[in-house]
């Protein structure tokens, strides 16, 4: 029996490893299952070059857990060590400049694993002892035992064993008890092995038989060792495609819209299928979804920074061996095999859609809700995809027709171009709530476009900035006149004193939970009275402010709107009369005084005209402040006047109430007196 110490440069290996890696130590089985596998594939190597010419046999990998003695053993018949090759790998290792780095990477075993190749030494995580018993290929070479028990100290010798290939025997220590559990064990085997190449079996197969479950002597194979993305995609059908999504995702109830299937092998290794789900009209983001591998081993499924952002939305796997398997996050990140590869998945991503776009474009257009959120994200967030996708995106206008943005260009350019020679699209982002802007619009001849998305904002703010002169505007931004802004002009049949009179009128009664500006707008005879809008800029903002970023600012903002009057609707010209004929008297006695007071004002400006402050005596000082304030008294009580008046119209907070109800802002109590308000009108 050999014994000795580990060579170890710097700090004891065990203590670091308890100390750094637990926080991660179910990686362990990875790593030695990983370990039986590459052992396992060398075998076969070699024998098909004809080095190892007797029966490979039976070359599934084992994995047993004895409660009783409180062991997890991982068994293959692979390569096998001897003695040398047990001391060359196991008891000699370097270590040096362990410290720096481990204090650096203490939260990220992988990165401390892949540093220093100590994959088989993360099974102390979880061990007090751990034992090998290995047995070369090489006919010639005993069968040998090593131990150890978490110390520098090791034994080595030399036993009988029949069979070639390695048993990893791990003491399971007392606050890891929780791997002697058959349900942890199969949870990990399914997370890191579930496509290794190699067979791994874990217990047996269980049957029913008359009420009861019983094992079988068949054995528990947890792996697929050749999963889809390992095959030529000639030799799989799409109903293979679709099985392959169930196996990676077994709670999926919906079938994949279309996949990728990735085959490279220059300038890097690659293959890997990646699937489009039905993405929902907002941003649900299940990320977590893609899962990187390489070489069938399974690295992780945090991908965020590895592929793109907005490809994190995508289900399937990658793998590839020119990716580490145990690095830190943020060296994939930084390598460059790992932005080369980041760079061709996004344009794998483009084509295949280009191709669907324009070989089964049918189909794409009833697809285009499923994709348009994610295309958009990818727009959004990579510059190189917008280039791509900007030929394939689709606009859906209200009658549910799509267009790519340079046909849709050429339907509207006629009619939709302003009188600065800008193209505005317009858009609704509820059909329904805004029927009456839209119904305006088509009776105009402009054609209206759905964009009722969670990134719609975003994704509209993106165009404008890259397509000059093109500009989108939602139909409710504006009356119908000035929405698309021509030459055409009309006359207002109010005088602006009419209007600054109307206009107090109608903010005696406006809404107390919202700002609104009344304003008055020469109109055709046969538009609305009144018209509800919201600015374009600011509402935008407001909806943009909902993802947060930049426009966060304008959320905090109180909601502003626009009551604008139609000046030339008989009903508002009625209006007008109703309150000449009510209001003509005292309105005129308070203009009167107040041309007086605005008389002496222009007399007592004149004197002043050329005198500093200073020179100005107390006396004209005290007269034009107390005429300054005869003009406020005035004012209010015109205001006061007019307000009194408005509040007894019930025709104006019915006019203020249509302009809400077509803008689909009325409801509840207020929709509820609109209703009987309407009912006491029409009885009058």
């Amino acid at each position: 029996m050999q014994k000795g110490k580990i060579n170890v440069t710097g700090k004891d290996i065990f203590p670091i490893i308890k100390k750094f890696l637990y926080s991660d130590h179910e990686i362990f089985l990875r790593e030695l299952i990983s370990n039986a596998v590459d052992a396992t594939q060398k075998i076969k190597i070699l024998s098909s070059k004809g080095e190892y010419k007797d029966e490979l046999g039976e070359l599934t990998i084992r994995v047993k857990i004895d409660k009783k003695a409180k062991t997890l053993t991982i068994s293959d018949a692979g390569i096998g060590m001897d003695k040398e090759e047990i001391d060359k790998y196991i008891n000699q290792i370097a270590f040096s400049g362990a410290t720096d780095f481990i204090e650096k990477h203490k939260d990220d075993a992988n990165a401390i694993i892949g540093h220093f190749g100590l994959g088989f030494y993360s099974s102390f995580m979880v061990s007090d002892t751990v034992k090998i018993i290995s047995k070369s290929y090489k006919a010639e070479k005993p069968a040998v035992r090593w131990e150890c028990d978490g110390s520098p100290d090791f034994t080595l010798e030399e036993i009988k064993k029949e069979n070639r290939g390695t048993d990893i025997i791990l003491h399971i220590d007392k606050d890891s008890e929780n791997f002697l559990e058959d349900s942890k064990i199969e949870e990990l085997l399914n997370k890191y092995c579930k496509f290794l190449p190699v067979k791994i079996a874990f217990g047996k197969e269980k049957e029913q038989k008359d009420d009861k479950s019983g094992e079988t002597e068949k054995d528990h194979i947890i792996n697929n060792t050749t999963p889809a993305w390992t095959k030529k995609p000639a030799d799989l059908t799409d109903e293979d495609y679709k099985n392959f999504y169930k196996e990676l995702y077994p709670g999926s109830f919906e079938d994949p819209l279309f996949h990728i299937h990735l085959n490279v092998d220059y300038p890097f290794n690659l293959t890997g299928i990646l699937y489009f789900p039905k993405f929902k009209n907002s941003i649900e983001i299940q990320k977590n979804k893609i899962q990187l591998f390489q070489r069938q081993v399974f690295v992780t499924d945090s991908v965020e920074g590895i592929v793109p952002e907005f490809l994190t939305l995508l289900h399937g796997v990658l793998d590839s061996p020119d990716i580490p398997l145990n690095v830190s996050r943020s060296y994939l990140q930084s390598d460059r095999n790992v932005k080369k590869i980041s760079s061709h998945i996004t344009k794998k991503v483009a084509d295949r859609l280009t191709e669907l776009f324009t070989k089964e474009r049918e189909d794409f257009e009833k697809k285009w809700n499923d994709l348009r959120i994610f295309i958009q994200y990818g727009m959004l967030s990579d510059e190189k995809f917008y280039e791509k996708a900007i030929k394939f995106f689709l606009l859906q206008n209200t009658e549910g027709k799509f267009f790519t943005f340079d046909e849709y260009k050429k339907i509207t350019e006629p009619n939709q171009t302003d009188k600065d020679k800008n193209l505005i699209f317009l858009y609704t982002t509820d059909p329904e709530g805004q029927y009456s802007f839209i119904a305006e619009a088509k009776e105009k001849g402009y054609d209206v476009l759905i964009m009722d998305g969670q990134l719609d904002a975003h994704f509209i703010n993106q165009v404008e900035t890259k397509l000059g002169g093109t500009r989108f505007t939602r139909v409710d931004a504006d009356v119908i006149d000035k929405l698309i802004q021509k030459d055409e002009k009309f006359e207002s049949q109010l005088t602006k004193e009419d209007e600054e009179n109307l206009s107090q009128v109608f903010q005696s009664q406006l809404p107390e939970d919202a700002t609104f500006l009344v304003s008055f707008e020469a109109m055709r005879k046969t538009a609305n009275p009144t018209i509800v809008t919201q600015n374009e800029f600011m509402r935008r903002m407001k909806d943009m402010s909902k993802l947060g970023g930049e426009a966060s600012f304008y959320g905090n903002l109180p909601d502003s709107f626009n009551l604008i009057v139609n000046s030339n609707h008989k009903i508002v010209l009625n209006l007008n009369k109703k309150l000449h004929k009510e209001l003509e008297k005292d309105l005129k006695i308070i203009n009167e005084e107040k041309d007086k007071i605005n008389s002496e004002i222009d007399a007592l400006n004149t004197l002043q005209k050329d005198k500093k402050e200073e020179e100005i005596p107390q006396e004209e000082k005290d007269k034009r402040k107390e005429l300054n304030k005869q003009i406020s008294d005035t004012d209010n009580k015109k205001q006061e006047l007019l307000t009194t008046f408005g509040k007894k119209q019930k025709l104006v907070k019915q006019l203020i109430d249509l302009g809400l109800l077509a803008n689909n802002m009325l409801k509840g109590k207020s929709l509820n007196k609109f209703v009987k308000r309407s009912i006491e009108l029409i009885e009058t």
